[in-house]
């Protein structure tokens, strides 16, 4: 009789201890199967209480305020043609798409992936407190912090996440020291959906200090062991569904899948990638490592992300499906938030709307350009750059790619289309250098090159030869200088903006120059007045970087 046993699956210890307890009481036959039966019963109703979970994952990322609709080139869509159908994007559609979505899911979650803040006048003016308003309206479950975050330093950070219904998460980051944002920030949460707990870990790029001001009380880590290490706490709480919200860009998302075990989705941003099976895709949508689902959708509230997640008892993913879904001129604009958002403008009007010049042609700031290659939009702002300082001896400038963040179509530009293309309030630095030092630089410039990394450098008052197929650190050559030769032991005068020069984005060699001086004009208004002295301006390269 004791044999029977074996039958019971182990969870059932309830049934499982009462034939114990029957077969070592000697109970009757009659008994015992009366409790086999029972046993049954309670093996089918544990079967369905444990059935499948399903969850629909709605998530942004890098919406850089971009409040109002963006046209195909991620700039500025004017009233005409956002009437005609012709504009993507902006939070009124947004929230019509989000609640479209909703309701084709009996349980779904939205998050963010980071990079709410930067990006438009929108920011310049408001902060964070814009990007707080629409994401508490939009009802967003949590988000992760963005190295643009950062952009002000901890204390417009604090505000934002004061006002925010939401947590704001990163892992990757001691933040002990500092008391603006030690108490509010978390490494992790767990969130509840329809009787399950799903945890939420965030993550932040580890160079942020490079890319941002967070100021020296913040300390960054490897986004790997920060993952893990919340993956096993909150898997010691009994959490067995968890998503990793990454502001750390696809190739580091990849490393993290594979690195780290525990991790069932992975929401990404920072390299605007867009995945899924439509044209520009870098990958599928979802990128599957191994059992972890990786998402993206790209940039600028062009796309929502819809993935679809079905986990079994044990917390696996047993189906992933879904797709970016684009937000362009069908999906129709929330009427309230329209009107809002309009009411916001009021007080940039007067600014944006100003015509500062006139260009024969469509200036390219999009980042597959210019953080590749030599573009027309670098050329005008590193050769602005020079010619406001040039009188002062200045040999050479250097603009950062990542700095350039938008289009300017052909006609008239105003100054509200130059703020969107440098929207960071940079200020014109001037410096000196050596020439081992700057050959340092530009060799930083292109060592993330795959990567598609804001570093790569626009240039003017020089030209060089960048070949990819050396290894890093050994890439560039014939650096010519006003004609001549870059001389490693001579000193060259040059102009940046003040983020590069205290060492964003990896130039910390410059951080040691002399004679420098920080607090030149704003990028944006030297760049304005160089297209009005030039008008029209006619975008042009001229071979000043020969890529190999």
């Amino acid at each position: 009789m004791l044999s029977l046993l074996l039958i019971f699956d182990s969870e059932i210890r309830l049934s499982a201890r009462f034939v114990q307890i029957a077969v070592t009481n000697q109970m009757g036959t009659n008994m015992l199967v009366r409790l086999l039966i029972t046993a049954a019963a309670i093996t089918m109703i544990a079967g369905a209480v444990n059935a499948d979970y399903s969850l629909t994952i709605l998530h942004t990322n890098d919406f850089h305020a971009r409040f109002e609709p963006i046209s195909k080139y991620d700039s500025g869509c004017s009233t005409e043609d956002n009437d005609a159908g012709k504009c993507f994007g902006g939070t009124a559609r947004l929230i019509t798409a989000v609640a479209d979505a909703r309701a084709r899911s009996d349980n779904s979650i939205l998050v963010d992936g980071g990079d709410q803040f930067q990006g438009t006048l929108f920011y310049t003016y408001y902060k964070g407190t814009m990007a707080a308003e629409f994401m508490n309206q939009l009802g967003y479950d949590g988000m992760t912090v963005g190295n643009h975050e950062f952009d002000d330093g901890p204390e417009i950070l604090r505000g934002f996440v004061n006002t925010v219904n939401f947590p704001v998460l990163m892992s990757n980051a001691n933040i002990s020291e500092e008391v603006l944002l030690s108490d509010v920030i978390e490494k992790s949460t767990i969130i509840e959906r329809s009787g399950e707990r799903i945890g939420l870990i965030g993550l932040t790029p580890q160079n942020t200090d490079e890319l941002a001001s967070p100021g020296s009380n913040v300390i960054f880590t490897n986004p790997v062991g920060a993952v893990q290490i919340e993956v096993d706490r909150l898997m010691a709480e009994g959490v067995n569904k968890i998503i990793v919200l990454s502001h750390s860009g696809y190739r580091t998302d990849l490393a993290i899948a594979e690195a780290t075990t525990g991790v069932d989705v992975i929401v990404g941003g920072h390299s605007n990638t867009l995945l899924g099976d439509m044209d520009g895709a870098a990958g599928t949508y979802p990128t599957m490592v191994g059992d972890t689902a990786i998402v993206q959708a790209y940039a600028y509230g062009k796309f929502l992300g819809e993935l679809n997640i079905t986990f079994d008892d044990d917390g696996m993913i047993t189906e992933a499906s879904g797709a970016p879904i684009i937000i362009d001129g069908t999906v129709s604009e929330d009427a309230t938030a329209k009107e809002r958002i309009a009411e916001l403008a009021l007080p940039l009007d007067e600014i944006r709307n100003r015509i500062v010049a006139e260009t024969t042609g469509m200036l390219t700031g999009d980042r597959a350009v210019c953080r590749q290659m030599e573009c027309d939009m670098g050329n005008l702002i590193a050769d602005a750059m020079l010619s406001r300082v040039v009188d002062q001896g200045i040999d050479i400038a250097l603009q950062n790619s990542g700095g350039i963040r938008a289009d300017i179509d052909v006609g008239e530009v105003t100054m509200g289309e130059v703020l969107k293309v440098l929207p960071f309030q940079n200020t014109l630095s001037t410096f000196q250098i050596t020439g081992d030092i700057l050959m340092e630089a530009l060799e930083n410039g292109v060592s993330q090159h795959e990567d598609g990394a804001g570093r790569f450098l626009q240039i003017s008052g020089m030209t060089m030869t960048v070949d990819l197929s050396m290894e890093t650190g050994n890439r560039v050559s014939e650096v010519m200088i006003g004609g001549e030769a870059l001389d490693l032991g001579k000193t060259y005068n040059a102009v940046s903006n003040n983020f590069v020069r205290n060492g964003g984005d990896g130039f910390g060699m410059f951080t040691d120059a002399e004679n420098t001086y920080d607090f030149g004009p704003d990028l944006a208004d030297v760049t304005a007045e160089y297209i009005s002295e030039n008008a029209p301006y006619q975008p042009y390269t001229d071979g000043r970087i020969n890529m190999k």
